[in-house]
């Protein structure tokens, strides 16, 4: 044999191209690529972003609503530096004084003092949590309980009235102010489950209706002397006992309670619910295909009727601790807008435990740090209202924000690398070109 042909024998039969000169780079940077755009794709991306541009958007209305910044632009043309200056000055106090009122008061003169603007953020977030909670449940099981508000004034009604019309002991007191919270808000948001799950009657519109009926039934037994317990003509009802009041957690200089441990267990017992038990999987089978579900066995009235007691007892907990933690006293206006913005809530975080529960964070800083904001800078503290709508506005429409930042849309589809493509082509003209390559790939093809 001779050197040429051990040297043919020796080499390895193998039809394969050689790899191209960069084409370990090049098949980096496609999975890099497609490792952004699923990251792009994300809806934890799409919530950062929305905010983004939230704060962008309250930028604006702030210069807008900012007289120094508007003498400025009477003589932009001459020096355009002044308006950049004052605007970013303007910009930077006002969004300062959101973080310290939020988060941590860096200029303030005692270190109590400077903590305490978390504890503002934790104590707003507190019935923010339990009541988008509630909400979320509705969301993940295909329906829309817009009735949060009446939950969350019949919790706080029965819990006020148990806490100040009954002598009891410490522990035993709360418990029952707490647990009458959540019966007030269960009924109310039962009413709803067993009329949609017994009629079919539309949530959405039994659940408006009952947040009026809540509302005006609040206001006439704040008119019954032996509701309000208290003597007097006005509408206010006596102060809960001390016996029935959440604990402080850092003293008398904060108002910082123990409801702060209720949103966190509520959160974990949400994630089991939902997760975790057969009744989490029956609530989220309804709400992908209610049809589906009744022929895999599932009981679709009950399972209806639970969603919305379910969640009108977390809502109704929200009250209660809204009530026993911070205002210790029913008045008509003891809801506020928490059921409204405990929607936006629940959307901010998708509906899951974990961004409600940060979602809830968020809102409660916007509120903590608002105040602060309007009284430093004079910045309207509406501000915060635009910004948690535009949030939940952008949250609503992904393609709209992928738009602005120029993300790839979800109907992208993967492409196979150029680089790929190119070796592939090449490899067929060899073949095409030499008769031996032809041959033994039409082998390879038969025995396979």
């Amino acid at each position: 044999m001779s050197e040429a042909d051990r040297k043919n024998d020796a080499a390895p039969e193998s039809s394969s191209p050689a790899p191209a000169p960069g084409g370990a780079l090049k098949e980096a940077e496609s999975r890099l690529h497609y490792a952004l755009r699923d990251l792009a794709q994300s809806s934890w991306v799409i919530t950062v972003l929305s905010i983004v541009v939230a704060l962008g958007v309250g930028a604006v209305l702030i210069l807008a609503t900012n007289a120094q910044v508007q003498d400025t632009l009477g003589y932009f043309f001459a020096r355009p530096g002044d308006f950049f200056s004052a605007s970013f000055e303007v910009i930077r106090d006002a969004y300062s004084a959101l973080f310290r009122g939020a988060v941590y008061d860096w200029q303030a003169a005692t270190p109590q003092r400077s903590i305490r603007p978390l504890t503002e953020t934790l104590v707003n977030a507190v019935p923010l949590i339990l009541a988008g909670l509630g909400i979320a449940i509705g969301f993940r099981s295909g329906m829309l309980n817009i009735g949060g508000q009446g939950q969350i004034i019949l919790g706080a009604t029965c819990a006020a009235f148990i806490g100040y019309a009954f002598q009891l002991p410490l522990g035993l007191h709360l418990l029952l102010a707490l647990m009458g919270g959540v019966l007030g808000g269960a009924i109310w948001g039962g009413i709803a489950g067993v009329l949609k799950a017994k009629t079919g009657a539309n949530e959405v519109i039994v659940t408006i209706m009952l947040n009026n009926i809540a509302l005006y039934f609040l206001a006439w037994l704040l008119r019954q002397q032996w509701f309000v317990q208290t003597g007097s003509n006005q509408p206010i009802a006596a102060p809960v006992e001390d016996s029935a009041r959440l604990f402080g957690l850092l003293g008398s200089g904060f108002r910082l309670h123990a409801g702060i441990f209720i949103a966190i267990a509520a959160t974990v017992f949400v994630w089991w619910l939902l997760e975790r038990s057969t009744l989490g999987f029956e609530m989220r089978a309804i709400g992908e295909n209610p049809e589906a579900a009744r022929t895999a066995g599932v009981n679709v009235p009950k399972a209806t009727a639970l969603v919305l007691i379910i969640g009108g007892a977390l809502c109704g907990l929200a009250g209660a601790a809204h009530l026993l933690g911070t205002e210790y006293r029913l008045a008509a206006g003891i809801a506020g807008t928490l059921g409204f913005d405990a929607i936006t809530v629940a959307l901010l975080g998708r509906s899951r435990p974990l961004g409600t529960f940060l979602a809830g964070l968020l809102f409660g800083g916007l509120r903590a740090g608002g105040v602060l904001m309007q009284a430093q800078t004079g910045t309207p503290i509406d501000i915060v209202l635009v910004l948690q709508s535009v949030i939940v506005l952008l949250i609503a429409a992904p393609p709209l924000v992928r738009a602005i930042f120029f993300l790839p849309g979800t109907d992208t589809k993967p492409k196979k690398p150029r680089h790929r493509r190119r070796a592939l082509r090449d490899t067929a003209s060899r073949r095409a070109e030499d008769p031996a390559l032809a041959g033994s790939a039409q082998g390879e093809g038969s025995q396979r």
